[in-house]
């Protein structure tokens, strides 16, 4: 490289939006610890007040409607700092910008519900057929706002490849609009390909929106990446721009993947847009990712999922009923027995019902439970829920990476593998690389495919999305794929923990403590 880039390289780098983001925001800290150093003048009173506020802080944290992981988190700096703790907690307790995107969202979710009745006569036939998981898609419609459907053809891809191969050939199909929201964005094969595809469907008058999490435009794309899509013809927002404010709001990601394309097809999934999740670049090895592609009545879910979050960002709401496919019953070209329950999950409602769902499939299990997931960052309930599935003697199989991502998940993870193991269940990592797969599948019945990692993240402060698969041809699909990749596993014991490094046995444990905020 010449000396010239390199220059040019390390003024993007000083320069860039990035690093004044995090310049502000240590601005904003150092100015938060200029107060308390301040209030260190009046030491005795200030510290007397506080141990004081701190004391009825702790009663108000315990008696709150929270789950104790979080209780423990606040508690500790509170107890150890009781002045920047306290002060922490209250700024957090009284953000205002998060209090009003609250609010907006909560308005479109009342709007929507119209839109997404559940039918009477599907539920009475789920009933019939099976009392427990009647009871899950009663939980998800009235907590969730998302109804169970039948007359919904699946289809698996094991692999970001092969989801892409097809998700072109769809996205060519549209007549009326595309929607797509993702996580992350990249520029490279995979991105490049589908776009030209979108330009083309817009110059044909297709109706194309795109929108993305405000992450990528730290390190992925242009902040005015949405003017540049804007001139190609296609409607774009990014989803909560990164500001250079210490706000809890923007801690709420969207990790979300859909895709509608016409109100006929969907696709959700782990999988984003960059080329590592088609393996066209090698990060961590293989990159193991899974989507479905979902044709029929379960698609109105999806459409109405990703109109809920449009809408809090655009000035003038997009009506539901303008997208919202009216041909339902229509004949299907594949399979379309069974079940299917799309769900989205909003960190805004306190509800969280991927995790319920999750939980749900666990306690009623009579067979199996197998799991591919890329992160293992658990509460009480979930390590509580794994191991009395595997003490009742239900086959509890989980697959993790063997090439992390990210170091300090995979010792967190590493944590919990004891307790789990000591309790029965089975723990595999993928030898040849990274597993971003976010699968459920039980008792040859169930299956769930979305976006929901078991980790507080995605549990408790990300937007995301599932499909819940309930007697549907594609769940015999995914257990066949889970089947494959163990095959390429390695099992890990209670021998391979005691030679986990002490350092990282040290800090797995240590990170506990912050886990919840992970």
């Amino acid at each position: 490289m010449s000396s010239l880039k390199k220059l040019k390289k390390l003024q993007r780098i000083l320069f860039g939006r990035t690093t004044l983001i995090v310049l502000f925001l240590l601005i904003q800290i150092g100015y938060f610890f200029g107060i308390v150093e301040w209030l260190t003048q009046y030491s005795l009173y200030v510290y007397i007040a506080f141990d004081l506020f701190g004391g009825l802080l702790c009663i108000y944290i315990i008696n709150k409607k929270d789950n104790p992981s979080f209780k423990l988190a606040w508690i500790i700096p509170v107890l150890l700092f009781p002045v920047f703790g306290s002060l922490l907690y209250l700024y957090v307790e009284l953000e205002i910008s998060g209090r009003l995107i609250e609010k907006r969202a909560g308005q479109f979710v009342r709007e929507s519900k119209e839109y997404v009745r559940q039918d009477k006569e599907v539920m009475e036939r789920l009933e019939k057929e099976d009392k427990l998981t009647a009871n899950l898609a009663e939980y998800v419609g009235t907590k969730g706002g998302f109804p169970i459907y039948g007359h919904t053809s699946v289809e698996y891809f094991p692999s970001g490849q092969a989801k892409w191969k097809r998700l072109k050939e769809e996205l060519l199909k549209a007549e009326k609009f595309i929607f797509m929201e993702y996580f992350i964005v990249e520029e490279g094969v995979m991105w490049d390909s589908i776009l030209k595809i979108l330009e083309q469907k817009a110059k044909e008058g297709v109706e194309v929106r795109f929108m993305y999490d405000g992450m990528c435009s730290l390190m992925l794309l242009p902040h005015n990446y949405p003017k540049k899509m804007e001139a190609r013809g296609i409607r774009c927002q990014m989803f909560a721009p990164i500001k250079p404010l210490l706000s809890t709001a923007q801690n709420n990601r969207d990790h979300r993947k859909i895709v509608v394309i016409d109100g006929r097809t969907a696709f959700t999934g782990g999988i984003n847009l960059a080329d590592e999740y088609i393996n066209e670049r090698k990060r961590f090895g293989y990159w193991k990712d899974v989507a479905v592609m979902v044709k029929g009545d379960a698609v109105r879910n999806f459409t109405v999922m990703f109109l809920q979050l449009w809408n809090i960002w655009e000035k003038t709401a997009l009506p539901y009923e303008k997208y919202l496919y009216q041909g339902e019953g229509e004949q299907l070209s594949g399979s379309a027995d069974g079940y299917v329950l799309g769900y989205g999950d909003s960190p805004l409602d306190h509800e969280p019902v991927g995790k319920r769902v999750y939980l749900d499939i666990l306690n009623t299990a009579k067979s199996y439970v197998h799991i591919m997931t890329p992160y293992l960052i658990l509460d009480d309930e979930t390590i509580g829920a794994l191991s009395y599935g595997a003490k009742r003697g239900v086959e509890i199989v989980i697959i993790m990476p063997h090439i992390p991502d990210k170091r300090y998940a995979f010792m967190l993870a590493h944590s919990y593998y004891k307790e789990l193991l000591e309790a029965g269940v089975k723990i595999y990592e993928f030898t040849p690389g990274f597993v971003h797969a976010k699968v459920f599948t039980s008792d040859d019945e169930k299956a769930v495919v979305g976006t929901i990692n078991l980790d507080f993240r995605s549990l408790y402060h990300h937007f995301e999305c599932g499909a819940f698969l309930y007697r549907n041809q594609a769940v015999a699909d995914v257990e066949r794929d889970f089947q494959e990749t163990l095959a390429r596993c390695q099992e890990i014991t209670l021998e391979t923990c005691r030679h986990f490094p002490l350092h990282e046995k040290i800090a797995g444990r240590a990170l506990r403590l912050i886990a919840p905020m992970m």
